[in-house]
């Protein structure tokens, strides 16, 4: 069966709606494919716009590695603005994929990568503009898949009557063994139709189907229990974890964007997973174990990657880039490599107590050096203990002092409001740290010209966290707090006309939050809001609070619970959570044990250098810390093509 491109139709169109390059597709290093050619077909999405979702990591990679399948095809689909949607409606143009443009809902499989909650309702967009029903008991055996994957897809009950299925975890070997299951039943004849095919992906413990369990409520309003309706189903589901990240070297070749996107560079993952314990932190908690990259690895990626794309910055990607037990090593031997080309490297994720000077001026030498940016997130010592963000306000002053001294004039601090235990005073702290960066800072450089940036966040607990008990702070506490930060910044002029503050209200905080913790009950909510209007809810000029609060009053009263009950609630410990079927490897007495040392601030090691203290992501996983140092050095630069945008003369004379 042949697929036919809707573009004949669409290109009319795109001289009516603004930056209209996003659709076009064409991309440097993009894929075609023929339809008919292929046994197995993905539609990979990211539900944002182009120049958010083009650059995402966990699309490019799997596009790729689908891609090199022969008899596979994966095409890239994103949320359109709504300037676009109205005309498509109009016009009966259904969702497209910008590589081919064809229909989304002619695809096997719509896999949905979501990092963030406040997608869900571009979700739905997507799905009515395919002519995919919204609710999955609605779809029959023509009607592709759909998938949700990413960071929340570690709780999708809130999106349970929108997906068929959920992939927990690392996607690369997962997206194999899911075309393989579709394959296979394909090639049979489609026995048993979707039902079937969906419990050939639910038996094998690594795909979440949500319509072969059943949930029950009790009185109060909490989950009794989540039991499987089917005897081939897995009482609970695990995580994927891909432990050779060397032997998964992708994107092999990074797309290169047609229209501005939010990152325009290269980047390499140089390792998965993080150790450090803070607590605030999801992604933290469910990528365990670490997982580095091989010094070679990352050094072939980097090649290879720039010689196929021409950017000029190499970004070295991970929750903690600073961590890699190598990095310093990775660092000089990169810009030995690139001195001269205009290549520049940056760690997007540095922390304080990782960073020194060597490290920056590494980073700083094939490129401009641009100003500096920590994470403290909490403000005052007590409130670090709390959430285990081990760094010291000595460290952060000393940090700054040698970057100060070292030819640096700028630094931006993170933060974020509203953490569990949180005083006014904690919070009041931060504008004492930004004055004493500011004073600090004049006195190593010996100048007045020393800037100091603080950018602070509401804090939303999340699922498979030690703060997944915690009751939210309401956006009335967090936005009085910020309005004494300010005071407080603003109280010496002399110091404060330096620093800079940024702040995000607490009420799309709140909404993320329901989504977060939502159970199945929150669905009901996602689809009034969405067919009241709501789209692109993560973009402050679209999100409506409103709308929300009205759409949680109608949908939930009725129920017996309300937004409060997700949000601002403290769960006990004995509470059935949505996600306790969902298995990251953390253990539920591990996580309350670590909340309980948050509510008396004790804090925790990395056991990355410490002896094992027992979350349960090794033993339950299979898996372990994979970590260096290997003593292995970056290769010599390989001969490159005439006109590379990476040729350098200095190497072709050795």
């Amino acid at each position: 069966m042949r697929v036919e491109s809707v573009f004949d139709r669409l290109e009319p169109l795109l001289t009516r709606v603004s930056k209209p390059v996003q659709y076009v597709g064409g991309e440097l290093n993009a894929t075609a494919k023929a339809w008919e050619d292929t046994a197995v077909r993905w539609c990979l999405m990211y539900p944002d716009a182009y120049e958010v979702g083009l650059p995402n990591q966990g699309v490019q990679i799997l596009y790729e590695i689908l891609n090199e399948q022969p008899d596979v095809l994966a095409e890239r689909t994103y949320s359109v603005w709504p300037d676009l949607e109205e005309l498509m409606r109009e016009h009966g143009i259904p969702q497209f994929t910008v590589d081919g443009h064809r229909p989304v809902g002619a695809f096997d499989v719509l896999g949905v990568s979501f990092a963030t909650e406040l997608g869900y309702t571009n979700l739905l967009t997507a799905l009515d503009l395919a002519g995919v029903p919204l609710h999955a008991v609605d779809r029959g055996d023509e009607h592709p898949v759909v998938l949700a994957g990413g960071h929340a897809a570690f709780n999708p009950e809130p999106i349970a009557d929108f997906v068929d299925a959920a992939v927990l975890g690392d996607g690369e070997e997962a997206v194999l063994e899911i075309t393989e299951q579709i394959r296979r039943w394909k090639g049979e004849g489609r026995p048993g139709g979707r039902e079937e095919l969906l419990l050939r992906l639910a038996e094998s413990g690594g795909v979440y189907v949500p319509k072969f369990y059943d949930v029950s409520y009790r009185s109060d309003g909490a989950i009794a229990e989540v039991l499987p309706n089917r005897e081939r189903v897995p009482h609970r589901v695990f995580k994927r974890t891909t432990m050779e990240l060397d032997d998964w070297p992708y994107p092999k070749k990074p797309l290169v964007p047609l229209a501005e996107s939010v990152h325009e560079r290269m980047s390499v993952e140089i390792f998965r997973g993080c150790t450090r314990g803070c607590r605030f932190c999801q992604a933290g908690m469910i990528t365990r174990p670490v997982r580095e990259r091989s010094i070679e690895g990352i050094g072939e990626m980097v090649q290879r990657g720039l010689e196929a794309t021409g950017f000029e910055e190499v970004g070295l990607l991970s929750l903690s880039s600073a961590d890699h037990s190598e990095i310093q090593e990775v660092t000089k031997g990169l810009a030995d490599r690139y001195e001269g080309s205009g290549t520049s490297l940056s760690l997007p994720s540095t922390r304080v107590d990782a960073f020194n000077v060597d490290l920056a001026n590494e980073l700083s030498r094939n490129g401009r050096r641009s100003g500096l940016t920590f994470a403290p997130e909490g403000g005052s010592e007590r409130i670090r203990r709390v959430i285990n963000k081990m760094v010291s306000e000595e460290d952060l002053i000393r940090t700054v002092c040698t970057a100060f001294a070292n030819g640096w004039r700028q630094v931006k601090l993170y933060f974020m409001c509203g953490l569990p235990t949180e005083t006014d005073e904690d919070v009041l702290q931060i504008a004492e740290m930004a004055k004493e960066v500011i004073r600090a800072g004049r006195e190593a450089a010996g100048r007045k010209d020393i800037r100091c940036t603080i950018s602070i966040g509401g804090f939303v607990p999340k699922p498979h966290t030690p703060f997944q008990w915690a009751g939210q702070t309401d956006p009335d506490t967090i936005d009085e707090r910020l309005r004494k930060l300010r005071e407080a910044v603003n109280s010496d002029r002399r110091l404060g006309r330096n620093i800079g503050m940024r702040y995000h209200d607490g009420k799309p905080s709140l909404i993320e939050g329901l989504l977060s913790r939502g159970d199945r009950r929150i669905g009901r909510v996602v689809e009034r809001v969405w067919r009241e209007g709501g789209r692109f809810d993560g973009w402050n000029e679209h999100f409506s609070f409103d709308r929300w609060v009205a759409a949680a009053d109608a949908e939930l009263t009725p129920l017996g619970v309300d937004l409060a009950w997700f949000t601002t609630r403290e769960r006990a410990e004995d509470e059935v959570l949505p996600w306790d079927h969902l298995d990251s490897g953390l253990t539920k007495e591990w996580l309350w044990a670590d909340w309980q040392d948050a509510l008396d601030a004790r804090e925790q090691d990395d056991c990355r250098w410490t002896p094992c203290f027992d979350c349960g992501v090794c033993p339950t996983m299979g898996t372990d810390i994979e970590i260096g140092p290997s003593g292995r050095t970056l290769l010599p630069i390989s001969p490159v093509s005439q006109g590379s945008p990476v040729r350098n003369p200095a190497f072709e004379a050795r």
